[in-house]
């Protein structure tokens, strides 16, 4: 197993509670409507962001408020019987595929007076899906719908210093600042950059330096 291997491996279970939710201007305004639940028109909302922008911690934080079951997208008409007044129900990465019957009715649920609610998550805009039933469109294209843009410095820095301070990872002057202006602008990224950081520090007995940090960038590069 190569190094950057091993350091995703360490990464696979990141924190997703909500104390571990860092809010900058990048997701601020997601954030809040997220957590507006239950008050979002038409009982259902649309979380859209690019890959790394928290789209998951988000949307579990919320499962986790509202009790929701996640079902899955594709086989949705098989699993609406279970679905009672009241449910809180979560649909991620919908653009993907999504048994559009299905989510049309659940929908239809949702904005009538069944008390259900329903998070769906999606990495790009409904215009971009390839949806071929008129009245599901329709009914996307009048969604709320919250948007996560890609990670700004603020972020990144906080979760960054999260991540370094949960692992106890001692790190020297200047290297968090040398990272952020190299990293990808991901918050997975910044996850694994620094479980490969952390392993490294721990077999080397010695803090995150300047050397070790170019080598974590270059090692998560070549993955």
């Amino acid at each position: 197993m190569t190094a950057t291997q091993l350091a995703l491996d360490l990464a696979l279970d990141p924190d997703y509670s909500e104390d571990a939710y860092c809010v900058t201007e990048a997701n601020s305004a997601a954030h809040r409507i997220v957590m507006r639940w239950p008050r979002w028109r038409y009982g259902h909302l649309l979380l859209i962001g690019p890959p790394g922008s928290g789209k998951t911690h988000l949307a579990k934080i919320w499962a986790n408020r509202a009790k929701a079951s996640r079902l899955d997208p594709i086989e949705l008409t098989n699993g609406l019987s279970d679905i009672q007044r009241g449910a809180a129900v979560l649909l991620e990465d919908i653009h993907t595929g999504v048994d559009e019957d299905g989510l049309f009715h659940l929908l239809n649920r949702a904005a009538g007076d069944a008390g259900v609610t329903v998070l769906m998550t999606a990495a790009k805009p409904v215009a971009d899906w390839p949806v071929g039933l008129p009245d599901l469109a329709s009914r996307l294209a009048a969604a709320e719908t919250a948007v996560l843009h890609e990670p700004d410095d603020a972020l990144l820095r906080q979760v960054m210093e999260k991540l370094l301070r949960d692992r106890r990872t001692p790190i020297t002057a200047g290297v968090l600042e040398y990272l952020l202006t190299r990293m990808d602008r991901s918050v997975d990224y910044a996850r694994a950059l620094v479980a490969w950081l952390d392993r490294e520090a721990l077999a080397r007995k010695g803090p995150v330096t300047r050397t070790l940090a170019r080598e974590g960038l270059a090692a998560l590069s070549s993955e």
